[in-house]
């Protein structure tokens, strides 16, 4: 009688129930096992979820579901990132309240995330919209405040004129804000900002013991901290081009051997040399409110043409009182990286030899490659950037660009200016300081009130969290808070005086930096998180192994490591430094994008077809051709999504997340296709069949290896790979013990149909086989692999089943292949014992087709044999 098929409809939802009567996923801090702790990066709850959840999630699912097995106490949370501008944008398009749109959608997600059938400890789920949560992130706010590590300060800063908010230089991408898409403006303004650049240096070697993080995204993050040496110049400014009071120009420069090849000084729009020479020159007024209309990025000012406009104001060069050089105002200059100020070097730098030959400055070659010819040597259109030797440069030719840095910087520091040394060695960070203020409803209110006899006074924690008002309205532009005609009105916590709360709000980065402590002892009233190192013991924190997005390398990982550091410092970590031990970025999920006529259009709505070789696309509704087009992110805009809802529905979640770990390596992009889906589909049902028909054969049955007898390759087999997935998870390699997996069940099949008629010895391998397979797919399929643990007749949940034990006597090959060469280059293979001797393995190795018919007949010259390695016959 032939088994029925799997039904993942009626399956999946009986053991997702089982599972939360058993409370199988809730998590005990002081339950018995060591701590692992794994995380995937929680969802921004737009609504619902995407295949990327499906992927991030699934891989994390599998390492939680792995090392429980492997008798560890697991910690595995879910919670929501769930402030931000979205919900303000839905509030005023829809006329609701950000809380209710936020909180429906997150019972929407939490309920697509369930039927995933996730090992989630929901017992800890919170929203960092919950004022339980954002309570403790003021405290921490103050507490830092208090340690020095936040100042409020007037700054210029990136303005989003469409969110109508501040944004921090790492969220402005290519000039634009990294949300609505708008050129950033730049303006004057009082923020706050958290000092990350006080542990620049120690951020920067905390990377150097982050052994299993990505190095692509270490490299990422030592770029952006941006560590430099070189020397701060202070130059004379000619006494009869200065502004009045004004009487030198200080520069920072990480080439100071290249001196002599400067033609030109430029300065930022808003460095006070400027604004002192603009005072009397409204042409250069007008440049600088120009160029203050443009953005601030890296990107932007690399790619954007280079402007400058000459103050006409000239400095005085170090070694030659009779050289002076122009000062320009240039837009590519900004006031808050190194000094504000630069001296161009146009032959060694490619962004100042363009500003010069644009104004017609000189160009003076003074770094050659070491086999040029000095007096021939020119820089015309490219820089030259490479090592050498010094040429034009006085009392540094001939020397090389390092030995001509410590020559200029030991002359330059003996020289004195106002009794100052004119040059000192110094240490720069590219990376700036956090600013955290937000012009928004919808974020985590800063806990200060602002008194005109106080200043600014800190929230007393008995009142904390200051909560959020309900009634607000978005009619106006701006931000909320302001129009409130109550909320921003209060006491001096000092004086008792009328004051107001300060009506920013935090940047959404602050409630994701440190949401991974939380989850540790969320129920805590008293303290944000558990200590991390308690009465000789580890808690939860770091985090063992941390899954996401790439896209997160430098915003999320830098600030939560800034955070840690931070929490050490006022106490609310003891000892952790490093918020994530093991960092895994997985790839994106792709699918093939389709075009008719009017513009984009889903799968869902079109027929492929394939015919010699060809593929072709219609539209369902019409018959109308349409155009397959290129493979790319999954995205709304390009409509070329796939709902995780409709694939559980049709297929079952465990075909998703089969499909999600087989298809390619987890840190690659996946190509959706239906063909991938329907194959994973179809394993799973070929799964179910092969468990399910040699059940009965095998029930009763005591599980055994055995290393002879027919069933003996199927032992050797289930152990080998046994040892292979462990190691596989281990490494994060799904889609190699997925494929360990069609290995395994390919083995078992042939046994399906004469399991019966085997002798005891050989059902109790099959048996321990059968068991073995159905525990190793349950962190990848887990509800079928419930459903065949039950169909042979397993106690309990296999859930919560301890993972497989190899035999090391059965993983190790009685045969070995080893690769036959003739004349050096590979012709044939031999299978041989193990512990054949030498004579053996040359024998045997002469006696195959190949090598007999290139000796033809003819004795070898050699036979060379290295053991269990290679042999290599010379004819």
């Amino acid at each position: 009688m032939a088994t029925e098929r799997y039904n993942p409809r009626a399956s999946e939802p009986k053991w997702q129930k089982a599972w939360d009567e058993a409370q199988l996923f809730a998590t005990k801090n002081d339950a018995p096992g060591e701590k692992y702790y794994v995380l995937e990066m929680f969802p921004y709850p737009s609504g619902r979820i995407h295949m990327g959840h499906v992927r991030n999630y699934a891989m994390g699912d599998v390492v939680a579901r792995y090392k429980r097995a492997k008798g560890f106490n697991v910690l595995h949370p879910m919670g929501w990132d769930a402030f931000g501008l979205p919900a303000e944008n839905a509030a005023r398009d829809n006329k609701v309240n950000p809380r209710d749109w936020t909180y429906a959608n997150i019972e929407t997600m939490k309920g697509q995330l369930k039927t995933m059938g996730l090992s989630l400890d929901w017992a800890r789920e919170f929203a960092t919209c919950d004022p339980s949560y954002y309570r403790h992130q003021q405290k921490m706010f103050l507490d830092f405040w208090n340690s020095g590590l936040v100042e409020r300060r007037n700054a210029k800063v990136n303005w989003d004129p469409v969110d109508m908010t501040v944004l921090a230089n790492e969220q402005v991408i290519d000039g634009r804000g990294w949300r609505s898409g708008a050129l950033v403006e730049q303006r004057d303004l009082t923020q706050w900002f958290f000092k990350i650049t006080s542990m620049a240096q120690d951020l920067l070697d905390g990377l150097d013991t982050l052994d299993r993080w990505p190095d692509k995204v270490k490299l990422m993050q030592s770029n952006w901290i941006g560590r430099s040496e070189g020397l701060q110049i202070r130059w004379k400014l000619d006494p009869a081009t200065a502004p009045e009071g004004e009487s030198e120009l200080e520069v920072y420069t990480t080439r100071p051997d290249t001196i002599f090849g400067a033609s030109f000084m430029a300065i930022a729009a808003d460095h006070p040399l400027a604004k002192k020479a603009a005072q009397n020159n409204p042409e250069l007024a007008a440049f600088i409110q120009e160029v203050r209309r443009h953005g601030t990025s890296a990107a932007e000012l690399e790619t954007a043409e280079k402007l400058g406009f000459d103050t006409g104001i000239r400095v005085v060069h170090p070694f030659d009182d009779s050289w002076t050089l122009p000062v320009h105002v240039a837009n590519f200059v900004l006031m808050d990286y190194g000094t504000g100020a630069i001296f161009g070097c146009p032959s060694g730098d490619q962004r100042d030899l363009d500003f010069a030959n644009k104004y017609g400055l000189p160009v003076v070659p003074v770094v050659m490659p070491a086999d040029e010819n000095a007096a021939t040597f020119q820089i015309t259109e490219d820089a030259y950037v490479g090592d050498g030797v010094m040429i034009n440069s006085r009392f540094l030719d001939g020397l090389a660009p390092k030995a001509a840095f410590d020559e200029v910087a030991k002359r330059l520091a003996e020289i004195e200016i106002s009794g100052r040394p004119q040059a000192k060695r110094k240490v720069q960070f590219r990376l700036r300081d956090w600013l955290i203020s937000r012009q928004r409803y919808w974020g985590c209110p800063i806990p200060v009130i602002h008194c005109d006899d106080c200043g600014s006074v800190p929230v007393p924690a008995d009142q904390l969290p200051v909560e959020l008002p309900n009634d607000v309205s978005f009619d106006k532009p701006g931000n909320p808070l302001d129009h409130h005609p109550t909320w921003k009105h209060t006491t001096c916590p000092k004086c008792g005086k009328d004051a107001h709360r300060d009506t920013d709000t935090m940047d959404t980065f602050v409630d994701s930096s440190w949401y991974f402590a939380r989850f540790t002892d969320p129920w805590n009233v008293e303290a944000p998180t558990t200590l991390d190192y308690v009465d000789g013991k580890n808690g939860w924190l770091a985090v063992d192994q941390y899954i996401g997005g790439i896209e997160h390398a430098i915003l999320h990982l830098l600030y939560s490591r800034f955070f840690t550091r931070a929490m050490k410092v006022t106490g609310h970590v003891n000892k952790v430094e490093e918020p994530f031990q093991g960092l895994f970025t997985q790839g994106m999920v792709v699918h093939e994008t389709y075009r008719d006529s009017k513009g984009w259009v889903t799968p869902t709505e079109i027929t492929i077809v394939e015919t010699d070789g060809k593929r072709s696309a219609t539209l369902d509704a019409t018959g109308e051709k349409v155009d397959i087009g290129s493979i790319e992110k999954m995205s709304k805009s390009k409509k070329n999504v796939v709902d995780p809802d409709d694939i559980i529905a049709s297929y079952g979640a465990d075909t998703a997340r089969w499909f999600m770990l087989s298809d390619s390596p987890p840190e690659r992009d996946v190509i959706w296709t239906e063909a991938g889906v329907e194959g994973a589909h179809r394993f799973v049902q070929r799964v179910w069949r092969v468990v399910s028909e040699i059940a009965p054969a095998l029930a009763g049955v005591a599980p055994a290896p055995t290393s002879s007898g027919d069933a003996a390759p199927v032992s050797k087999a289930a152990h080998k790979i046994v040892k292979a997935i462990g190691e596989d998870i281990e490494k994060l390699g799904f889609n190699k013990a997925v494929a360990r997996l069609y290995e395994l069940v390919n083995v078992i099949s042939p046994y399906v149909g004469k399991a019966a008629a085997e002798g005891a010895t050989d059902k109790a391998a099959l048996r321990e086989a059968v068991e073995f397979l159905v525990k190793m797919i349950a962190p990848m399929t887990p509800h079928l692999a419930e459903e065949c643990w039950a169909a042979i007749g397993g106690a309990g949940l296999v859930a919560d089943q301890p993972w497989p034990v190899f035999d090391p006597a059965l993983v190790v090959d009685d045969q070995i292949v080893l690769p036959v060469q003739i004349n050096g280059k590979k012709r044939a293979d031999l299978t041989i014992a193990r512990d054949a001797d030498q004579s053996a393995v040359e024998q045997a190795a002469l006696a195959l087709d190949a090598v007999q018919a290139a000796l033809d007949g003819k004795t070898p010259r050699k036979v060379i044999v290295v053991p269990q390695r290679i042999v290599n016959v010379v004819v």
